[in-house]
């Protein structure tokens, strides 16, 4: 791993003495550095586990972000097969920070949706870090029509830092778009399940999230606004993000106890960014196992199901 967080400064020093060594020792079979470096790795470890033991709001929200996490189309080239993309609105554009598609999962037929943000500079710019546009919107609004139609599950993917605010996207009614993925959501009479997988922003995430079921990885972050937003608005004070990311209550632990997502996934130690293949396997899991839970529901039962969950948020908080 080449991108450390600012936090794990001194993890990122331990690791590159083990790694010089290794890489001193290679070609040289007189040297003898392997009891050493093994005792640099136990220590590294040991910080590894102290860090992520005890991770404030804000490092969650570094954890959620790292460039190195995996992101959509990784989670959709691994757990989904015969993935066909659809693409436009057929109105305006194709959005690239949007990907979805059919697919098969666990060889049942499915609609996949997701924010792709990009894993290199290129891409990034290409998908527009995944903030969507009212295009993109207006794309999932179809392809959940069309899943909606043909009885199909939609699994949505969560990870996006919110809609795009640009002056086009504003042009082209960002909000309304917005409302009318969120009201589509409700109104679908098949299975919806979302798994925030990194950043759940503001309503750029609940247009693909007001699902029958809500999963969020453990260091996944899901809320109004970001914390140096929240810190600007609050304190005219960007730098004050750390005390927005503790008044928000973003982290999934938290949203957990409130209600707004059902399952936590466990993480590998380190984040999902250290062990990508496990990550993607348990979120798989957890994919099945929220399917499974609406196996025999009617449409008329999952869209109760979908609009109770939704006017009982906030209740679960308030008894507690």
């Amino acid at each position: 791993m080449t991108n450390y967080l600012d936090f794990e400064k001194p993890l990122a020093e331990i690791e590159g003495k083990a790694e010089e060594l290794r890489a001193m020792a290679r070609g040289n079979d007189e040297m003898d550095i392997e009891e050493e470096a093994a005792a640099l790795d136990r220590k590294a470890d040991d910080l590894l586990k102290d860090l992520y033991s005890k991770l404030t709001p804000w490092r969650k929200c570094q954890v959620a972000r790292h460039p190195e996490r995996p992101h959509c189309k990784d989670y959709v080239d691994a757990l989904f097969t015969e993935f066909t993309p659809l693409a436009g609105d057929r109105n305006f554009a194709d959005d690239h920070a949007v990907m979805g598609g059919i697919a098969r999962f666990n060889d049942m037929p499915v609609v996949v949706l997701g924010h792709e943000k990009g894993h290199d500079t290129q891409s990034r710019l290409d998908r527009n870090f995944g903030m969507a546009r009212p295009e993109g919107y207006r794309k999932a609004v179809r392809l959940m029509d069309m899943a909606d139609r043909f009885g199909l599950p939609v699994i949505t993917l969560i990870d996006t830092p919110g809609a795009y605010p640009g002056k086009g996207a504003e042009e082209r009614g960002q909000s309304e778009a917005i409302a009318r993925s969120t009201e589509k959501c409700l109104q679908i009479g098949v299975p919806l399940v979302s798994v925030v997988i990194g950043e759940g922003g503001s309503g750029g995430a609940v247009a693909f999230a007001t699902a029958n079921r809500v999963a969020m990885l453990e260091h996944s972050v899901y809320s109004v606004i970001s914390p140096e937003g929240c810190a600007s608005i609050l304190w005219k004070d960007s730098d004050k993000m750390r005390e927005a990311a503790e008044a928000l209550r973003l982290t999934a632990q938290d949203l957990y106890k409130l209600g707004v997502c059902d399952r936590v996934i466990s993480e590998p130690m380190g984040g999902a960014h250290r062990d990508r293949d496990a990550t993607i396997t348990a979120v798989g899991r957890t994919i099945a196992a929220m399917l499974k839970d609406m196996d025999g529901k009617s449409g008329n039962d999952l869209i109760q199901d979908r609009r109770q969950k939704f006017l009982d948020l906030g209740s679960k908080g308030l008894a507690a």
